[in-house]
């Protein structure tokens, strides 16, 4: 009895325990082997009950003792204040299996004549219980036993947008104090327009607003090569300084303006043939401020690109508006100034210019 007392208690604490939540970290492991210590030391117990009957020595009544004690601390924690929803089915299994346990081993041990006809009686009884449990469950108004049908909720719709997107790189080595940090330092950007802060660097930054710690924008933890957008649209015109919470000594400054009207440049009908005097990009050459967009829409036949870069040196890669059919159009902003110039990568002879102050 001695072994199986010490098991039983030890299984029912652990697995206690284990449903109270306290183990987090293992507790699919302490599930599989206290329920397996409590379920070998109740067999170690029912052997020694039936092989010696109940012992009334003073060590079985200490050990006894100890027993109850560890197993109602345990489980008034487990019932009370524990967030499982299994905890009570545990209980209500272990004491079904406890109560008949005790009360058969101890009739067999006063009565062993009759220990056929009760193991009879509770094996049908237990059989029965277990048809009835799957058969109620099969046919009764609450059908548990057959599984609902999973309705599958309509997907939400991902919405690109389609605002223009300002570039700011978070530079190589920008965690050295000294070192440049954010490019530009300065940026400039039209209301309505997606910030978007993409981590060059090899360690972990952040974009958090400064005079609120991150209660305006706050990117929290931007790893190696990942990208962290802003919708200014949220945002109201005015100065914002941020900086990166891991590198305190990286600052910059956002200001956003009210948006700017967009310039339009067309491509005229006939742009995709070389004739003296034929306008190409209309205007070719255009100047604006910095943050301004750019509307090219093609009103040709023919199907042209927006490249930036020259038909001698080809594309540079700073915008390219791919293949742009008769109707279509494509847009691009502009927020650092200098001097741009763009082709068509199916008409070379076409080029255009764009100065941004």
């Amino acid at each position: 009895m001695m072994p199986g007392m010490g098991l039983t208690a030890i299984g029912v604490a652990g697995v206690t325990i284990s449903y109270s939540g306290i183990a987090h970290t293992f507790v699919d492991g302490m599930h599989a082997l206290t329920g397996l210590t409590m379920f070998v030391g109740l067999i170690f117990l029912a052997a020694g009950i039936l092989d010696g009957g109940v012992s009334t020595s003073n060590r079985a009544k200490a050990t006894t003792l100890v027993i109850v004690s560890i197993v109602l601390s345990f489980a008034t924690f487990g019932l009370t204040m524990n967030s499982s929803n299994y905890t009570i089915t545990l209980a209500g299994l272990l004491m079904a299996i406890a109560f008949p346990s005790i009360i058969i081993s101890y009739l067999i041990m006063k009565m062993p004549q009759y220990a056929k006809p009760v193991g009879a009686i509770v094996g049908m009884a237990a059989a029965t219980g277990i048809i009835m449990w799957f058969a109620f469950g099969l046919v009764s108004p609450d059908t548990y036993m057959i599984s609902e049908p999973v309705i599958e909720e309509p997907k939400e719709e991902v919405v690109v947008s389609s605002a223009p997107i300002y570039p700011i790189t978070i530079l190589e080595k920008s965690d050295i104090q000294g070192n440049p940090d954010y490019d530009p330092d300065v940026a400039h950007v039209p209301k309505g327009n997606v910030v978007e802060w993409t981590n060059a660097d090899a360690v972990v930054h952040t974009v958090t607003s400064s005079a609120d710690f991150g209660d305006t924008f706050n990117s929290n933890m931007i790893n190696a090569g990942e990208k962290f957008s802003l919708d200014t649209n949220n945002l109201d015109a005015g100065e914002y300084e941020y900086m990166c919470m891991v590198h305190p000594w990286m600052i910059a400054t956002l200001i956003i303006e009210e948006p700017k009207d967009d310039v339009k440049v067309v491509i005229p009908q006939g742009a995709g043939i070389i004739n003296e005097g034929q306008v190409y990009y209309n205007p070719q050459v255009i100047q604006i401020e910095s943050g301004t967009t750019v509307v090219w829409e093609n009103t040709d036949s023919a199907m042209h690109t927006v490249t930036s870069g020259s038909a001698e040196t080809g594309a540079d890669g700073k915008f390219d508006s791919e293949m742009l059919v008769a109707g279509s159009s494509f847009k691009h902003s502009f927020n650092s100034p200098g001097k741009i110039d763009y082709f068509c990568m199916l008409h070379p002879w076409m080029a255009g210019t764009v100065e941004v102050q």
